[in-house]
């Protein structure tokens, strides 16, 4: 159903979702078809990210998604904060679920990446290792606000040769990770102190992604990442609302964060 409907995740990204105990998924069926799907991945019992609210196209109109949100929510009751990031086409809906706006994501895409001439040279840039994981996990935490270890976890495990970190003093400043999508590669998280650095950590990515589809969710506050990814071929898709339930208590810092995982995992 998600394949039909163009979005991008992959049999792996479904199983992260729903093999984990602690996160809710919840499916609605008519006869013996799936019509419906919704997710919420639990970050260390206090965040629950809702993602992947998908009605098949025969389906629509019929209160279907508000019904799967109705039910998704009610098991939630225990979590601290709820966040997601919401289709222009969901933002009306979860408002009348009392969410407020946060701020803008931007989704960009490029068919295939060739123009390399002006990408920063990755010299400062490790592979992550496994005696790196917890250090990763705990910057990752910091900016996003809540810990993802089997998040990050699988991402460094899946999909190694896109993991990147780069060091100063000794210590993690920065991180990329990626992953496989059914339409496009993802770029993200990547997470730095400085424009400087991600435009170095995203350059490594895409040195390793010649000639094949990507996707990037960027912040619209990085007004300066956004105008070199238009320079090198990206342009703007859609856009995605970060929304909160009722409060904010884990804002995670906005500044050092520059591609989001995707909405389906924040």
């Amino acid at each position: 159903m998600s394949t039909e409907q163009g979005w991008n995740q992959t049999e792996k990204d479904w199983k992260l979702l729903i093999e984990s105990p602690q996160n809710v998924c919840l499916l609605a069926e008519y006869g013996n078809k799936i019509v419906g799907t919704s997710t919420a991945i639990t970050y260390s019992g206090n965040v629950a990210w809702i993602g992947m609210v998908l009605v098949d196209k025969e389906y629509r109109g019929q209160g279907l998604s508000k019904l799967l949100l109705e039910n998704i929510f009610k098991k939630l009751k225990s979590c601290k904060s709820i966040k997601l990031d919401a289709t222009p086409e969901g933002h009306q809906v979860y408002k009348k679920f009392n969410f407020k706006e946060e701020y803008l994501i931007t989704r960009m895409t490029i068919p295939s990446i060739v123009n390399l001439s002006s990408v920063e040279d990755h010299l400062l840039l490790d592979p992550i290792l496994s005696n790196d994981i917890n250090e990763i996990i705990a910057l990752d935490e910091l900016v996003f606000g809540a810990n993802r270890a089997q998040l990050i976890k699988a991402l460094i495990n899946e999909y190694p040769h896109n993991a990147w970190s780069l060091k100063r003093n000794n210590c993690v400043s920065g991180l990329v990770l990626g992953r496989v999508g059914s339409n496009y590669y993802q770029i993200g998280p990547v997470m730095a102190s400085t424009f400087y650095d991600a435009k170095i950590l995203i350059s490594k990515a895409l040195k390793g992604l010649e000639n094949k589809p990507i996707v990037v969710d960027v912040l619209d506050d990085k007004e300066d990442l956004i105008k070199w990814l238009h320079s090198i071929g990206f342009t703007n898709q859609r856009h995605f609302v970060r929304m909160y339930q009722n409060e904010n208590p884990f804002p995670g810092l906005r500044e050092n964060q520059f591609l989001i995982c995707g909405p389906e995992f924040g």
